[in-house]
């Protein structure tokens, strides 16, 4: 579950992020991952098959390609037909999130929305709908994941 978490931050879909966020958290992701990621943050994994996954992620939402590093170490893990599920997932997900937002579905009565929008990179406006993430960090280590 924790792999969609990364797509509704990028495409910002409050629905998502409320119903997905909770999945993660019943699925064992550490809280301060998901804060982390629903902040704009850098998440810190202590496992570095997560941080892969979320690397991953992050570059093809981002770039549409996967640093070749990041790809071994995913296709290392799950064999070529888990990362043919994890991008399909990633797209799935990711169109998702962009029909929720284009057709404005609303959270539950009552409920606040989950996201703020994250500042760009010079602190000033926001992305919007499309916001970048920050890079994952291994736990013990200096850097983001990958470097």
């Amino acid at each position: 579950q924790y792999r969609e978490r990364e797509r509704q931050r990028v495409r910002n879909s409050q629905l998502e992020w409320q119903v997905h966020s909770s999945e993660a958290r019943r699925g064992g992701l550490a809280e301060s991952v998901i804060r982390a990621i629903q902040l704009g943050r850098s998440p810190e994994f202590a496992d570095p098959d997560e941080a892969a996954v979320y690397e991953f992620a992050r570059a093809i939402q981002e770039t549409g390609q996967v640093p070749e590093e990041t790809y071994r170490q995913v296709l290392a893990k799950w064999q070529p037909l888990g990362v043919v599920e994890l991008t399909a997932l990633i797209g799935y997900y990711t169109m998702v999130s962009m029909t929720l937002n284009a057709h404005d579905i609303p959270l539950p009565e009552g409920e606040q929305p989950p996201l703020q929008p994250l500042a760009d990179a010079d602190g000033k406006g926001a992305f919007g709908a499309l916001s970048r993430l920050a890079p994952a960090r291994l736990a013990g280590r200096s850097g983001a994941a990958g470097e």
